[in-house]
């Protein structure tokens, strides 16, 4: 059965890395980059996509998260994700990987220790639970901040974290290009034209480059294993969300919910999360991974 949708979803590792990972959308990550940081100089210009092994990262271990490292003309280093889901000590994660790309910085023999900037931007498809409250606010830029004074004692280590489900502008609500942006990447999939605000170049290119008749019979499937694991995991989420903590099972529902469990094992979700929204428990989810 073919997609019916007319664009990828930027929230599949497909989508992402095929509108934002590619050499020749390049010019497409970097308005959005420089429309993001909005710096008063030092636009980006070009960009050089780096090994996801200098991050020190496993595939293995980085299924539920998607993500590009790359770097600017002046050798700032950009990590950008888009997580899927929350995962346990998502912060305490998102500071380590970010230490890569300052260690790498070193430069044998006499050296003075000047750093260029690293910046990790999260396009997050969910809302921090500490934050679930607070439904205005959500972009978040993150900087080490001197309390005594609420000034920035460092600028060359940044935090940026979108949580996508916030955003709710209506196509007509739209006033800037950063607006336009975030529309795009919350109902991209949904879109079935490209909106009339939305009519600057870029977003002409990123169109064309979204839309599913322009692909390959290989890149079709890629696109609907890609798509397949991202709806489920939805649904998982949403289960686990009005369940809210496990129940028994019928034996029909069995083998379905293993089947879902494995994915998400494969996915590398945190089991206490599957337990929830498959009903398994922890025993029967552990012994799946062999």
């Amino acid at each position: 059965m073919r997609i019916k949708d007319k664009y990828i979803s930027p929230f599949t590792d497909f989508g992402f890395k095929k509108l934002f990972g590619t050499e020749i959308n390049k010019d497409i990550l970097m308005d959005f980059l420089n429309e993001l940081l909005k710096k008063d100089e030092g636009k980006i210009v070009d960009l050089n996509y780096l090994p996801l092994e200098q991050l020190g990262r496993s595939i293995d271990a980085r299924k539920a998260i998607f993500d590009i490292y790359c770097e600017n003309q002046k050798g700032e280093k950009f990590i950008v994700e888009l997580q899927k889901a929350p995962q346990n000590y998502f912060k305490d994660r998102s500071v380590y990987y970010s230490t890569f790309p300052i260690q790498q910085q070193a430069q044998k023999g006499l050296w003075d220790f000047k750093l260029e900037a690293v910046y990790t931007i999260g396009i997050l498809d969910f809302v921090f639970t500490e934050d679930q409250d607070n439904q205005e606010v959500f972009h978040h830029e993150v900087k080490l901040v001197d309390q005594s004074t609420q000034k920035v004692f460092y600028d060359k280590l940044t935090y940026i974290y979108l949580e996508m489900p916030k955003f709710k502008k209506t196509e007509e609500e739209l006033e800037t290009h950063f607006d336009k942006w975030l529309y795009v990447l919350r109902n991209l999939e949904d879109l079935t034209k490209r909106p009339e605000k939305l009519q600057e170049k870029i977003f002409a290119k990123l169109f064309e480059q979204a839309e599913l008749a322009n692909y390959s019979e290989q890149e079709y499937t890629e696109y609907e294993h890609s798509l397949k694991i991202y709806r489920d995991l939805n649904n998982v989420i949403e289960t686990a969300e009005s369940k809210g903590e496990k129940r028994g099972i019928a034996k029909g529902e069995i083998k379905k919910a293993k089947e879902i469990a494995r994915s998400l094992l494969e996915e590398g979700l945190p089991i206490e999360l599957i337990m929830k929204a498959t009903k398994l428990s922890k025993k029967e989810i552990e012994q799946l991974k062999s």
